[in-house]
């Protein structure tokens, strides 16, 4: 398989993944339920599923309120973007 393949299967799994958490702690959370940890949603974003917890993060409405998520996870985005560009879009320019 290609690399740029299996790494848009990753990001596609990743983001998935991130986008189920949010939705899984909000329900929790209604539920008043064990929560997902703050610190595992932040580590998906990190890892490339920043697009699927900002995603769910709005979608359901949830940590809309807590500036350590509203301004924390556009700005990990940011930083993928700002890598993709800078390091991953050189590399396929030379192939």
């Amino acid at each position: 398989m290609e690399t740029s393949f299996i790494f848009l299967l990753y990001l596609l799994l990743v983001n998935t993944i991130g986008f189920y958490l949010m939705w899984a702690d909000k329900r929790k959370a209604k539920k008043n339920a064990f929560r997902i940890p703050e610190k595992t949603l932040f580590t998906i974003a990190i890892i490339g599923g920043s697009i699927g917890s900002i995603a769910g993060m709005y979608l359901f409405r949830h940590k809309t309120k807590h500036p350590s998520f509203t301004i924390g996870m556009p700005l990990i985005l940011l930083v993928q973007i700002y890598v993709l560009i800078r390091f991953l879009l050189p590399l396929y320019a030379l192939s």
